[in-house]
């Protein structure tokens, strides 16, 4: 299962590299600001990508993620101010009366301030890091599709819910963030052979079982740890990731999401530990790909498995 991934989400870069359009008005739509509401969950580098717009509408939804931005460190710094209080309370009462609750109530204070003013200091960072292009199922991301033959990049959310599927199925079925390659014409048949799309990565990441470290307790026992292993294509280059989108609208709202199709792993995955893999396909077949006939679904299929050797290398991640 591809849990997690390293996008691409320099607009500029796509728009020029593969000659595709953004459809502003996907984007204004998600990141609408409807105040005290919740905010969709981005990327910093998928939002940060507006910043300097030369387009009206560019420069309107790069006001709304401010606007977000704005609600979310009011509501971080009353955080702040709610722990440092739990945390004196807690170390006035440690210090005259030691208490099981106390050390609880300074353990948890500390971590909700660090994770909290991490977060702020995120919101306030101008440089990008790298982890500010990861995904993780229920964030978004720029998903390349076509329309009337075009290319266009549309933000859709990592999990996908079909049309004819309930709002609560994001929760019965967690892991339809990937789409099993053996599934397509099962479960997947609504989308498979009618909405194509792919998602720009740079590396992805895998949960894989490694011997525990020596003078463990795990190790000890015999037992494996789960561990994160970060994929990287070597030499290093982009990767299209083969997808499928669907378009979905009941009482909630409207939603556009997506999942990565899977297949047996490459070598290099499968002798790392895995045992799912994603599948990117060839820039050459990205049109045929993008643009299915669903009368055809063999073409589909031989997309998909006319894959490049890849080499990949890996390395822990967290």
């Amino acid at each position: 299962m591809c849990y997690s991934a390293l996008i691409r989400a320099d607009y500029a870069t796509l728009v020029r590299e593969f000659g595709a359009v953004l459809s502003l008005e996907e984007f204004a739509a998600l990141y609408a600001y409807a105040p005290g509401g919740k905010r969709p969950k981005t990327p910093k580098a998928m939002d940060d990508g507006f910043a300097g717009a030369r387009t009206e509408r560019g420069r309107d939804i790069m006001a709304c993620i401010q606007q977000w931005h704005a609600q979310e460190q009011q509501a971080l710094q009353a955080e702040l101010a709610q722990q440092e209080e739990r945390q004196r309370i807690a170390a006035a009462t440690l210090a005259t009366r030691p208490t099981q609750k106390a050390r609880n109530d300074l353990r948890v204070a500390g971590n909700r301030l660090t994770r909290a003013q991490a977060r702020l200091d995120d919101l306030h960072r101008v440089q990008l890091l790298p982890r500010d292009n990861r995904i993780f199922p229920g964030t978004y991301a720029p998903v390349m599709v076509s329309e009337h033959g075009q290319r266009v990049i549309k933000p859709m959310r990592y999990q996908c819910r079909l049309p004819d599927t309930p709002a609560r199925h994001d929760v019965l079925y967690p892991g339809t963030y990937n789409a099993r390659r053996d599934s397509l014409e099962g479960y997947w048949r609504g989308a498979f052979g009618h909405r194509h799309g792919v998602v720009v990565v740079q590396a992805f990441y895998e949960h894989v079982q490694r011997p525990a470290p020596a003078g463990t307790v795990d190790a000890a026992d015999g037992r494996d740890t789960r561990t994160v292993l970060e994929f990287r294509p070597d030499p290093q280059r982009d990767l299209l990731l083969a997808c499928l989108w669907a378009e979905w609208e009941g009482p909630e709202g409207r939603l556009l999401s997506f999942a990565a199709i899977t297949d047996t792993p490459p070598a290099d995955v499968a002798a790392a530990g895995h045992d799912r893999g994603i599948i990117p396909i060839r820039p050459e077949h990205l049109d045929a790909w993008l643009n299915p006939d669903p009368g055809d679904l063999a073409a589909q299929y031989r997309i998909l498995d006319d894959r490049e050797a890849i080499r990949y290398t890996w390395d822990e991640s967290i």
